[in-house]
């Protein structure tokens, strides 16, 4: 295991709110650097001899990097794939139910810290962003051929920028001179200045979230996990931007992706899930061992 590959948020308490049972079967679908698996791992019997139920982990990745993390263990399944299609993959192994599901969504250390991937302007750097290397559409196709309107819409909704449009319209002006192809043509088409970090880093996460459409994966993954959740079973989610996470907290308040709570005739929530978690922050001692924490938010819920 790469030690640098990631160091994930929270994993005392993303392993407590699993409440893991030894003999039951966990998701990861987002495997990276393997630290959340290899804790899960830890949690679930020893294969001996004659022992009828051991625990199993299936751990999701679609970066082939993370192959490099593999964990040598009979209890663990490496399914390298998007977790967009985790009900195909779990119908795939023959699992019915599952007893927890972990979904750390931040993005690696090891993307935004490999210049060739092109995740952070930090780097010169082919504009690239995709997780899965084999996707075909990368953030230079977008840059290039997207019209305004569509990377104003983007940049509005993904990367939360006020001035969206004009950096939209910059964008679409330069690349009439020359494509955009690297990091830095981008920031130097975007108009951005150099010292205006956070705002040059909400358009790289903007693109990212466009190029590998994260926000659909989520939701289809969200749906999956409600159904194969067995009662008592708990989900588990950190999250990192406003927009998953509002998605994440109106789906677990509600169970659908619409975020519409419904109730009975006695005016009960009729949601599947009992909050546990409603958005616990890294606490201060983590933040300083580990700065990008800082943003990650924990919810957990139970399904009834």
């Amino acid at each position: 295991m790469n030690e640098v590959y990631h160091i994930p948020a929270m994993l005392k308490e993303t392993i407590e709110g699993l409440a893991i049972k030894p003999e039951r079967t966990y998701v990861d679908v987002t495997f990276g650097g393997g630290g959340h698996s290899r804790a899960i791992l830890n949690k679930l019997h020893e294969l001996e001899i004659g022992k009828l139920e051991i625990g199993h982990l299936y751990s999701f990745d679609q970066d082939s990097d993370a192959l490099a993390n593999a964990i040598d263990d009979e209890r663990w399944t490496f399914v390298h794939s998007n977790f967009r299609y985790l009900r195909n993959w779990m119908d795939y192994y023959g699992v019915e139910h599952i007893d927890g599901l972990l979904a750390d969504l931040g993005v690696s250390f090891h993307h935004f810290d490999c210049p060739e991937r092109g995740f952070s302007f930090r780097f010169s750097a082919p504009l690239d962003m995709r997780m899965n290397q084999t996707a075909k559409r990368t953030a230079a196709d977008i840059v290039n051929s997207y019209s305004e309107e569509e990377l104003a819409r983007i940049f509005w909704l993904y990367g939360e920028l006020k001035n969206g449009r004009g950096i939209a319209k910059n964008i679409c002006r330069a690349r009439t001179q020359k494509p955009i192809e690297r990091t830095e043509d981008l920031v130097a088409a975007s108009r951005i200045p150099a010292e205006m970090s956070k705002e040059l880093a909400r358009l790289f996460q903007a693109l990212r979230i466009e190029v590998n459409d994260e926000m659909g994966a989520l939701r289809e993954m969200l749906v999956a996990a409600r159904d194969l959740l067995r009662p008592g079973g708990r989900i588990v989610v950190l999250t990192y931007h406003s927009l998953e996470d509002r998605l994440v907290k109106n789906f677990l308040r509600s169970g659908n992706l619409e975020g519409t709570i419904e109730k009975d005739f006695y005016g009960n929530n009729l949601s599947p899930f009992d909050l546990i978690e409603k958005g616990r922050e890294a606490s201060p001692e983590e933040v300083a061992r580990n700065p990008r924490a800082r943003s990650a938010k924990l919810r957990v819920a139970a399904k009834h």
